[in-house]
């Protein structure tokens, strides 16, 4: 279900308030000036004691060549999740919702988490934080695992700052290796509901005792 919207009229905190609802904008191009409110029938969500990470990923980010940096290069991530790539001619993300994400990026509702290698920034991945729900927007990457590191380093973020929810939007094949799954949209506003109800933060920095618990032992 979708209803057109004048950009123009939606402010920051109206945004806030549709995300509380279940419902989120896109757009159906880059340059496309108008946005659509989105309320799938059925909505996807990573649980977040069920994250399921590979074993060469595990690896990987334990020995691998990546840095990861929170809320640095929020502006730049957003553009990148916004820029076309190989099989992706077009993206959801106009103007509009490039400006209202920043509006809540300086309002402490948005972040982002960047990964780096050899100084560069390779992948990435950005969100919407309200309550204890955090609404996983996109995420980009231009070396093989770097989107994947960034999205365990933020579910390590979520279970420490104590989120109940990961929203994801849709499940792609790509999400669907770390356990999300796809839910009733009755079932995911109840969940939404007991989320927002919660106190959480959004941790800049993790704790190592707290990725461990989500990667398990070295060498498992």
């Amino acid at each position: 279900m979708s209803n057109r919207a004048k950009p123009a009229k939606i402010t920051a905190e109206m945004l806030l308030r549709a995300y509380a609802i279940g419902i989120f904008p896109m757009a159906e191009a880059r340059n496309d000036p108008e946005l659509y409110w989105i309320d799938p029938e059925a909505r996807g969500i990573i649980p977040l004691d069920s994250f399921h990470v590979s074993h060469s990923l595990r690896k990987t980010i334990r020995n691998g060549p990546f840095t990861v940096t929170c809320d640095t290069r929020f502006e730049e991530v957003v553009e990148a999740c916004a820029a076309p790539a190989p099989g992706r001619r077009q993206t959801w993300i106009n103007q509009t919702i490039f400006d209202l994400c920043c509006q809540l990026f300086r309002m402490g509702h948005a972040h982002s988490v960047e990964t780096w290698r050899d100084g560069q920034l390779v992948g990435g991945l950005y969100g919407i934080s309200l309550g204890g729900a955090f609404f996983g927007e996109s995420m980009f990457s231009t070396a093989t695992d770097a989107s994947k590191v960034a999205l365990v380093h933020l579910v390590a973020r979520l279970r420490q700052g104590n989120y109940g929810l990961l929203d994801t939007q849709f499940v792609t094949k790509h999400l669907s290796g770390f356990g999300a799954l796809e839910i009733p949209r009755e079932d995911y506003r109840k969940r939404l509901t007991g989320a927002l109800a919660r106190q959480a933060h959004f941790s800049v920095d993790v704790d190592p005792e707290a990725m461990d618990a989500l990667l398990g032992k070295k060498g498992a």
